[in-house]
């Protein structure tokens, strides 16, 4: 039998479903098309009246997109315990500055802040971690290494990247890579494929894994995960 000629194995490749390609266990969690299997929680207006998240969030083209206004998060539906995820995400070219976060473990009711652990995504301080209390203030815990918190917050909810100079971070309107591992109660966050944080014995193994909505424009894409065996 004659071998097909390359370009014609090329074509025949890119023509093949997803589905038969090598599994290498990532599975989406943001379907390019729609909101399906997130839901929106916002901040409520000033005068108490509720707000609807979803103006907040879009899909288009392919990418999630919050406007950032009002504060909150989409967070999916599923919880999930030990895993790996990726996330990309990138603030337009032309904004002065950036905020956002992944959103790991949240648990209890759905308020605009929900109990969790933030990987920080704000533009200069990726990598970063936040500690957001439950509904009676109580911080989940971590282990990291001493002096590495924010020595001017007296709550201790801020702790820094290992290196604070730099966490490897694209200019505004090109695209970062998260990638966050949990493992029982260990956090480690990776940016642009290198290891910039290291939380230990954390007492938030499982929950739903959120997006914020912080005040600026940002996109994503490629949101996925894979649990770990």
């Amino acid at each position: 039998m004659r071998p097909f000629p390359p370009a014609t194995v090329a074509l025949f490749v890119a023509l093949l479903p997803a589905t038969v390609r090598a599994d290498d266990g990532w599975v989406p969690l943001f379907n390019g098309k729609d909101l399906t299997g997130w839901t929106a929680t916002a901040k409520p207006a000033k005068g108490g009246e509720p707000v609807d998240p979803l103006k907040t969030w879009s899909v288009k083209d392919g990418l999630l997109v919050c406007y950032g206004k009002p504060n909150g998060y989409l967070a999916t539906v599923k919880e999930y315990g030990e895993y790996e995820l990726r996330v990309k995400w990138r603030f337009p070219a032309d904004a002065k500055a950036g905020n956002s976060g992944v959103l790991l473990h949240v648990t209890g009711p759905d308020r605009y802040w929900p109990h969790s652990v933030e990987a920080q995504m704000k533009a200069g301080f990726a990598g970063d971690l936040w500690l957001n209390p439950d509904e009676k203030g109580v911080l989940p815990t971590l282990d990291l290494p001493a002096g590495q918190f924010d020595a001017a917050d007296p709550s201790k909810r801020h702790y820094f990247r290992l290196d604070r100079k730099d966490a490897g971070e694209k200019p505004l309107g090109e695209w970062n890579e998260y990638a966050v591992t949990c493992k029982g109660g260990d956090i480690t966050l990776a940016v642009n494929g290198r290891v910039v944080n290291v939380a230990k014995n954390g007492a938030l193994t499982r929950g739903r894994i959120g997006l914020q909505s912080e005040g600026s424009e940002v996109h994503f894409k490629d949101v996925e995960h894979r649990p770990l065996k």
